[in-house]
């Protein structure tokens, strides 16, 4: 599900951009529309948690900037205009309204097809799959290991480690707490399916819907694994045993606190399970 977002051919300026009222669930679903705007009111918060297409109406000679794929920051309802504030990184317009329109329920065959003017719809469609499909915005595979073209498991999380045995009851902890919330837990020396582990982790990594990343004792593994799973796109649970565990770059994201004791590793359980909830309703509503 996403946003499609029109504007005059001009296109969109860098960061922030204005959309008529008016406008507003053009050339959208009537379920759709009864989810994000019931009993009439635009669900500003709702529509602000899907990705979002940032289009241009198409010129006569094919001249019209590149759209973009990005996300709503924040959207204030101004008189009868919603201005806007995103964050936005281009694919051609051919590709969006041509070779994938189709497939993103796009109208090209109305009398004013949505590449002509400038709007606000909302699409059922899932708008990243159906882009990496058509090799929009694909990047250059890596060379250290392959990836799965497997889909993602929902039910499976995937926990980063060191490999330690004085982590074992942290291990064990984690184990049970995701079984307690009827989700799967694989570690990488779970499984031997390659010569290299490197090739096992990215496996995991990228079959795994959630990763749980433990960075007590700022182990090399663990921080380079953490960097795939967030490159990947996954849900990452960071857990530590000390705030001076986690670097500068990720410090910004919320973590789990635990102490290796009784009554810690109880916190842990309790805290996670929570976390995962979370996600699994959230998947849920998707």
């Amino acid at each position: 599900m996403f946003n499609l977002l029109v504007t005059n051919s001009s296109g969109w300026n860098p960061n922030r951009g204005i959309m008529d009222e008016s406008r507003t669930l053009e050339y959208t679903a009537e379920h759709l529309k009864a989810r994000f705007a019931p009993n009439g009111v635009f669900d500003l918060n709702a529509v602000k948690e899907l990705p979002t297409v940032f289009a241009s109406e198409n010129r006569w000679d094919g001249s019209q900037p590149p759209a973009r794929v990005g996300t709503l920051t924040r959207i204030q309802l101004i008189g009868t205009e919603y201005h806007l504030e995103y964050i936005i990184p281009p694919i051609p317009n051919s590709l969006l309204f041509l070779t994938a329109a189709d497939d993103l329920h796009i109208n090209t065959k109305a009398h004013f097809p949505e590449s002509s003017r400038n709007h606000w719809s909302i699409k059922d469609a899932d708008l990243f799959k159906i882009l990496l499909k058509r090799g929009i915005g694909q990047r250059s595979k890596p060379k250290v290991f392959n990836l799965t073209d497997e889909p993602v498991n929902d039910n499976l999380v995937a926990v980063m480690m060191p490999f330690d045995a004085a982590f074992k009851p942290v291990y064990e902890t984690l184990e049970t707490a995701i079984s307690e919330v009827n989700m799967i837990c694989r570690r990488a020396d779970d499984i031997w399916e390659n010569d290299h582990v490197v090739q096992d982790v990215a496996l995991l990594l990228s079959k795994a819907a959630i990763v749980v990343c433990d960075l007590s004792g700022r182990n090399a593994n663990v921080f380079y694994e953490t960097g795939i799973a967030h490159t990947l796109g996954r849900e990452v649970i960071l857990i530590a045993q000390s705030d001076t565990d986690i670097p500068f770059d990720v410090a910004a994201i919320r973590h789990i606190k635990y102490l290796q004791n009784g009554e810690g590793l109880a916190k842990l359980s309790t805290d996670l399970k929570r976390r995962l909830e979370t996600l699994k309703a959230r998947k849920l509503i998707e």
